[in-house]
């Protein structure tokens, strides 16, 4: 799916991949993420996530809960308006709320609601899909393909892209299917070890390598 590109075989990436990950685990140990009750949830918390901090996602997520609308058939019958409300935390709700409609209508029409039908895909035949669904990019395509779907696809980030920039490893504008290929080429393909690294780097670059104000005396990775 992602054949390597000989530059970066023998790039210092190479060895710098499989390094960084182990001096993060050893540093923050695992992350045990996603914090979901189950796929679907997972794969709305995906959708909800754009450009919003985890904490205000939460607080939508408690809402579609409390409300008793966690499944694809509930959201997709459910008003428009009283979607909006409910995922209103989690910031531009009435974008969000015609993403999380067209994702479960998606999941409906051609998986008759079950998210777990997923599983029974190839990364090839299932990830073109996804990203023909409205409001599904590359990343929120692989979150749900990685955390809600359990398939060894590697999440590119902000948090991914400052950290190996910062680190010397990769040029900022790097494309980001360039950069999914240096952890999938240089990393041993694992859903559960891709989850593991994805979120340790989340940990990294919220709470020391930051966008503003890093903690660069505190950084792991020296």
């Amino acid at each position: 799916m992602y054949p390597c590109k000989e530059r970066y075989s023998k790039n210092k990436i190479s060895t710098a991949v499989e390094g960084i990950y182990c001096q993060l685990y050893q540093y923050f140990g695992p992350q045990d993420w996603w914090p979901a009750d189950n796929a679907f949830e997972t794969a709305i918390g995906a959708i909800l996530t754009q450009a919003v901090s985890w904490k205000n996602v939460q607080k939508a997520i408690t809402n579609l809960k409390k409300a008793g609308v966690m499944s694809p058939v509930d959201i997709n019958n459910l008003d428009n308006k009283i979607l909006a409300g409910l995922i209103k935390p989690s910031g531009y709700y009435n974008m969000k709320t015609k993403k999380i409609k067209c994702f479960c209508k998606f999941l409906l029409e051609t998986f008759n609601g079950k998210i777990e039908l997923l599983q029974d895909l190839s990364l090839k035949e299932i990830r073109p899909r996804l990203l023909n669904v409205y409001g599904i990019g590359p990343e929120t395509a692989d979150s749900i393909l990685l955390y809600a779907v359990e398939k060894p696809v590697f999440v590119v980030d902000a948090y991914t892209r400052r950290i190996f920039h910062r680190a010397g490893l990769i040029d900022s504008d790097i494309p980001y299917d360039e950069l999914q290929q240096l952890f999938m080429c240089n990393f041993k393909p694992s859903a559960k070890k891709y989850n593991e690294y994805h979120a340790l780097l989340v940990a990294l670059g919220k709470n020391i390598c930051k966008k503003r104000g890093a903690i660069c005396s505190k950084c792991p990775l020296g």
